[in-house]
């Protein structure tokens, strides 16, 4: 495959990299708010667009994997509910995850990628728990007690369900863009 690749005009495997990158962002936006059986978690699934923000910037820097983040992070607020945004966590874990490809410890195999997926899954459900928080102290409305501690308590189950799913999901586009990747930067 390399090969073929090699052979390709430098402007035509840019644009070739650019349809599978911009591809596999699609792919993930639209089956984020598919349910398929046996992937769902006390009615959470993986976040598939975590997942390859994940991917993408274990070989970046932390400014092309927050802006990786933010652009995912408006996809899916496209794709599912705006309000508070999905793209302040993304953009954040797009961040961490770039800062921690400097770490010696951190390699680059299925059981890195997974728990790093997972430290991030929490770190997203957080901060949206967090704007949540934040909307409904900052409303108009009365305010009740309990309202805000059922937040934080669902927090735990959707933070927990989004980790291990898009953990153990996590290879499934880790791997097939990394490899691409990797293909299209050994030939440059």
């Amino acid at each position: 495959m390399s090969e073929l690749i090699e052979t390709l005009h430098p402007g035509l495997r840019r644009s070739l990299d650019c349809l599978v990158t911009v591809g596999s962002v699609l792919i993930c936006a639209l089956i984020l708010p598919a349910r398929f059986a046996g992937i769902e978690l006390l009615g959470t699934g993986p976040n598939w667009c975590l997942i390859w923000v994940v991917a993408w910037s274990l070989k970046r820097t932390p400014l092309q994997g927050g802006l990786a983040g933010l652009c995912l992070g408006f996809v899916q607020d496209g794709v599912s509910m705006a309000q508070p945004s999905h793209a302040l966590g993304l953009a954040l874990a797009g961040v961490l995850t770039a800062r921690l490809q400097k770490q010696r410890y951190i390699q680059e195999d299925f059981i890195s990628v997974a728990m790093i997926v997972f430290a991030m899954a929490v770190v997203v459900e957080t901060t949206m728990a967090i704007q949540f928080s934040l909307q409904y102290l900052l409303a108009s409305v009365p305010k009740s007690y309990p309202l805000l501690t059922h937040t934080w308590l669902y927090h735990q189950q959707i933070a927990l369900s989004s980790a291990i799913l898009s953990s153990l999901w996590a290879p499934v586009i880790y791997y097939p863009l990394n490899r691409w990747w990797r293909l299209v930067q050994a030939t440059e």
